[in-house]
């Protein structure tokens, strides 16, 4: 197994944690600035304001996108096990 291939698998998981994780932050980040305006605007300033919504919103995230999630990953898994001889030998 030469550089190259470690490099380039390490490229391939990289992208697919970027890939996977960006619904759930980009989620994550509508509703915590959703509430940030509202806490502005209203002059309130309750931590669990803050929390509560954006904890019930990433969970909603997960189920949604739990599914494609680990499809993703069991994917990258299969792929990566089945080349495995491949890349030993290179």
């Amino acid at each position: 197994m030469t550089v190259d291939v470690v490099m380039d698998i390490t490229r391939q998981a990289l992208f697919l944690i970027i890939k996977v994780s960006l619904p759930v932050l980009l989620v994550s980040l509508c509703v915590g600035l959703a509430v940030s305006i509202f806490q502005t605007v209203t002059s309130i300033q309750e931590q669990t304001l803050t929390f509560v919504p954006k904890i019930i919103c990433v969970f909603l995230a997960l189920i949604l996108f739990g599914n494609w999630m680990m499809n993703s990953m069991v994917e990258f898994m299969n792929v990566l096990w089945s080349d495995f001889g491949l890349y030993i030998n290179r």
